[in-house]
């Protein structure tokens, strides 16, 4: 785990000195991945619109990490808290979309998004037995629908 962590902080600092880019590069293990922190100015760049070039980044950690090791690790990168930033935005929005689906009663879809912000979309609402969510679409950006219960129990089912 900890030659998977050097290896990860390596190629992170050899990729941003390429792209001339100064961040502070600091990481750690935790059951079984690697989570790599970045730290400094000008993180637009390298987190890009809606995170799309931070999950460019650590696909690309990913392989390079994992092609040197017999057993392959995932490796988590983060640049200045952005993805906890990004979970607590999601949460917010998807606790909102279910009021308002709740409120007016239809399913109330939105997106598209990538793998990990469906996560945390759907987690943000599982605990709320009056709504059930799901993820809509083909590909990397399905979108999300929240659907309501029905008052008499029975569910609403979406349109489409």
């Amino acid at each position: 785990m900890e030659e998977g962590l050097e290896i990860a902080k390596e190629l992170m600092i050899g990729l941003l000195e390429r792209i001339g880019v100064e961040k502070e590069v600091e990481g750690f293990s935790k059951e079984g991945n690697v989570f790599i922190e970045i730290r400094g100015d000008q993180e637009g760049i390298l987190i890009g619109r809606h995170g799309r070039t931070l999950d460019s980044l650590q696909m690309l950690i990913n392989r390079m990490v994992n092609k040197r090791l017999e057993k392959p690790v995932k490796v988590v990168l983060d640049i200045d808290d952005y993805r906890k930033r990004r979970a607590d935005s999601l949460t917010k929005m998807a606790v909102r979309l279910g009021e308002k689906a709740k409120r007016t009663g239809h399913a109330v879809t939105f997106g598209p998004f990538n793998a990990h912000d469906r996560r945390s979309i759907h987690i943000a609402l599982k605990e709320d037995l009056s709504l059930r969510t799901e993820s809509l679409g083909e590909g990397e950006t399905k979108k999300i629908i929240i659907i309501p219960e029905r008052k008499e129990g029975k569910r609403i089912e979406p349109f489409g």
